[in-house]
C-alpha cells in the first residue's frame, strides 16, 4: 500500500536576505536522488491528474525517499501563495482562479494510489473571503467519500484567524489537523512576515476545542535560542497541540533567509525528550524531519516508543 502526503507549505518566499556566506551542509543532511519504479509511478499520477506537490514546489529534501516508496505531497488551491515568508520555496504572487474540480481529482489520485493515510495541504489564499476553506471542506469530504478507509491529516493555513473558516475544517472532521508555528515568537516577524505567533497559537487552541487531534511544526537553524525553542514547545502544549515535528531549516535559494547554523542530531534528540517531558503526545525530531514526514505515525501517541 502507498502512503500519500497531501500537504501545505503555509507560506511562500521571495524575500531577499542580506548577503551572507553559505554554511557547508554536514554529512547527516545527505539525501538520495529520486529514482526507481515507484518514483515514476507517483510522477505519472501527479502529472495525469494535474496536481501540485509541495515535494517539488517546496524543494523538500525527502522527495527521493518518499516518492521512491510510492508517496507524494500534494498542494490544493494551486501552487502560488499570497504570502511571502522568508523560508519557503513556493512561488508568491497572484493565484489563479479556484479550481472547483480539484477536490475530486485529489480524491481520485488517493484512490488510484491505494493510500492508507493522506495529508492534504494548500497555499495561503488571503485574497479569498473564505481563505480557501470551502475548497478545503469539499476536498476532505471528497477524499472520505471515495476512500472511506483512508485516514486523513490536513495541514492548514491560519485563515487569518477567522473562526468560521477554521470551523469548516472542524466540521469536515479529518483525523489530524496541523498548523505550523514554524519558528519562535521572536523570529516570527522575520520568518513569517504576514503571520502572527499568537494568532497561530489561537488557531491550534480553536481546533482543539473543536475536538481535533492537533499538530504543529518548528524549523531550527534560523538563529533561535535554546530557551526559545523550549518556550515554543511549552506554548504549543499549553494551546492544545498534541503532535510536534522539529526539523532543520534548509535555505531553498540565495533569495531566502540564510541558515544560521546546522543543528546536530543529538540536539534534535534532546528537544524530542524535552517535548515529551512537557507533555506533548508525539514528537518527531531530526534534521530531515518535515511536517508530513512519517505522518501516519502521528495518528496515535508516540510516548510508548520513547519509554521503551
Amino acid at each position: 500500500m502507498f502512503y500519500t502526503y497531501l500537504c501545505i507549505m503555509s507560506c511562500s518566499g521571495n524575500i531577499t536576505s542580506e548577503e551572507s556566506p553559505r554554511i557547508k551542509k554536514p554529512n547527516w543532511l545527505r539525501v538520495k536522488l529520486p529514482i526507481g519504479e515507484n518514483y515514476r509511478s507517483v510522477r505519472n499520477i501527479v502529472d495525469e491528474h494535474k496536481l501540485h506537490t509541495i515535494c517539488e514546489s517546496g524543494n523538500c529534501p525527502n522527495m527521493g525517499e518518499c516518492w521512491g516508496r510510492g508517496t507524494a505531497t500534494f498542494m490544493i488551491l494551486g501552487n502560488i501563495c499570497t504570502r511571502s515568508c522568508g523560508f519557503c520555496a513556493v512561488a508568491t504572487g497572484r493565484p489563479h482562479a479556484v479550481d472547483w474540480d480539484e477536490p475530486q481529482r485529489v480524491a481520485e489520485a488517493i484512490h488510484l494510489m491505494k493510500v492508507k493515510h493522506a495529508v492534504i495541504t494548500s497555499v495561503d489564499r488571503d485574497e479569498l473571503k473564505d481563505g480557501g476553506s470551502i475548497i478545503w471542506y469539499n476536498t476532505i469530504k471528497a477524499v472520505y467519500a471515495l476512500n472511506p478507509e483512508t485516514t486523513l491529516e490536513t495541514l492548514i493555513p491560519d485563515f487569518k484567524g477567522d473562526k468560521e473558516n477554521i470551523q469548516r475544517i472542524i466540521d469536515a472532521a479529518p483525523n489530524v489537523v496541523s498548523h505550523n508555528i514554524e519558528t519562535t515568537e521572536r523570529l516570527t516577524r522575520l520568518v513569517r512576515i504576514q503571520a502572527k505567533y499568537h494568532r497561530s497559537m489561537e488557531v491550534l487552541r480553536t481546533l482543539k476545542k473543536g475536538g481535533m487531534r492537533t499538530k504543529s511544526g518548528i524549523m531550527l537553524g534560523l538563529g533561535e535560542k535554546r530557551e526559545e525553542v523550549i518556550q515554543t514547545l511549552q506554548d504549543l502544549y499549553d494551546n492544545g497541540c498534541d503532535v510536534v515535528t522539529i526539523g532543520q531549516y534548509l535555505q531553498p535559494t540565495p533569495k531566502h533567509l540564510p541558515v544560521v547554523r546546522f543543528v546536530h542530531p543529538d540536539e534534535f534528540a534532546e528537544y524530542k525528550e524535552i517535548g515529551y517531558q512537557i507533555g506533548l503526545d508525539y514528537v518527531e525530531s531530526g534534521p530531515l524531519v518535515r511536517s508530513s514526514y512519517h505522518s501516519e505515525k502521528h495518528l496515535s501517541s508516540g510516548r510508548e516508543a520513547t519509554s521503551k
